[in-house]
């Protein structure tokens, strides 16, 4: 495949702003560095929560560092029905008007009244990487992903930043029903 970018599984994953780290995990609590994640500067943490919506719980939920802004949740379409939640498509950060579920830690409990999205899928790159493609920053392209249910996903958009490294990120859905699994790659069709 020409111009191949690494597809990745972003599964159900919660941010979280200092205020929020402090109430769910006590006064001082930082979050604890596990592992790197493929985007420079990201990283999964030790700390879990329980994501509690008014249906069901999703207990064991990873926290990704460093904190944010505004704390969020992002979950698959499975997992919106799991909570009870509907929650819309949107890019990460973007939480205007989503709903909202309660955050359960082992010192304390959040009540976010918005912040839960299901991820727009979405390519990281540089803009080298944007350049060498011929595409830019909040563009709209399809990717075709090779594998035994090779499937191509469209309404994919392109972020651009120098901060950023080449990879698409999926949710576990997509990645299930398009056996994207281990190491897996797409390019971008026009």
């Amino acid at each position: 495949m020409a111009n191949k970018i690494l597809v990745e599984t972003s599964a159900r994953h919660v941010h979280l702003t200092r205020e929020h780290v402090e109430i769910l995990f006590g006064k001082g609590a930082t979050l604890t560095h596990k592992k790197d994640l493929s985007q420079p500067g990201q990283f999964a943490c030790e700390e879990r929560v329980t994501v509690s919506g008014p249906k069901k719980d999703i207990p064991n939920v990873i926290i990704l560092g460093p904190e944010r802004p505004a704390s969020q949740v992002e979950i698959s379409f499975t997992d919106a029905r799991t909570l009870g939640v509907t929650a819309p498509v949107k890019e990460s950060g973007d939480v205007a008007g989503t709903p909202g579920v309660k955050l359960v830690g082992p010192c304390g409990e959040v009540e976010l009244n918005e912040g839960v999205i299901i991820a727009k899928r979405h390519i990281h790159m540089t803009p080298e990487d944007a350049a060498a493609l011929g595409v830019e920053d909040k563009q709209i392209v399809s990717v075709k992903v090779d594998s035994e249910r090779t499937t191509i996903f469209g309404d994919t958009v392109v972020r651009v930043s120098p901060k950023f490294a080449l990879a698409m990120h999926i949710d576990t859905d997509e990645s299930n029903a398009a056996c994207a699994f281990g190491t897996c790659y797409g390019e971008i069709v026009k």
